[in-house]
């Protein structure tokens, strides 16, 4: 493949989002997202930069770039371990962990997130799972990640889940709580609070309610 092939593809600012950096920013925990002077500190206290396909410091560059796609459906966001170690170094005192989890969450509301990657599907199907039984199955849970991701694993790990269900560690019995609707009401109140505020301070919904 010529070198040429290999270079990332040219971005026109007419294809770029100009809200992108005023929504990451208006949602609890991007205040700061301004302030940065992008010295890198965040990329090398980051344990996990070296796997991450853009660093911290760039991905925080391109939010407020309007480099909305590319930033929504990297693995970066995904691989975030929450250790709080950048947020704890940044001088300008940015919440980087918490802007993170914003852009996550716009993935999932927007499906952009990477497909058939792990962490993404993990954590819908933990959510889902929880809003319909009211707790964690984790024999269910685990199916449905390998299904939706690689079902290969299935068969790859039946050996070790065969182990965990003699030994008491994992059951086959799908296990809930009482009053599951009033669990799910709550759920589905706080999915369609507003995330954040407009420029003018309307409320703008971000959560089911707003698909």
């Amino acid at each position: 493949m010529p070198d040429w092939q290999k270079w990332r593809k040219i971005k026109y600012e007419a294809e770029l989002d100009p809200g992108f950096a005023d929504k990451i920013a208006s949602i609890p925990g991007g205040e700061k997202l301004f302030k940065c002077i992008q010295c890198g500190t965040c990329s090398g206290m980051c344990p996990l930069s070296p796997d991450m396909d853009y660093t911290p410091r760039q991905i925080i560059a391109m939010i407020r770039a309007g480099f909305k796609k590319e930033v929504l459906s990297s693995h970066t966001c995904w691989l975030c371990a929450s250790c709080y170690a950048c947020t704890v170094e940044c001088p300008k005192e940015i919440k980087i962990t918490d802007i993170m989890y914003a852009a996550k969450r716009l993935a999932i509301q927007e499906k952009v997130y990477p497909k058939r990657f792990a962490i993404p599907v993990l954590a819908r199907e933990f959510f889902n799972g929880v809003k319909r039984q009211g707790r964690s199955n984790e024999s269910f849970l685990l199916t449905r990640l390998y299904l939706k991701t690689n079902p290969l694993q299935l068969f790859k790990q039946a050996f070790l889940g065969l182990q965990l269900f003699y030994r008491g560690r994992m059951s086959l019995k799908l296990e809930s709580i009482e009053h599951k609707n009033e669990l799910k009401a709550l759920l589905n109140s706080l999915e369609k609070e507003p995330l954040m505020k407009s420029k003018t301070g309307t409320p703008v919904a971000t959560g089911e309610g707003a698909r």
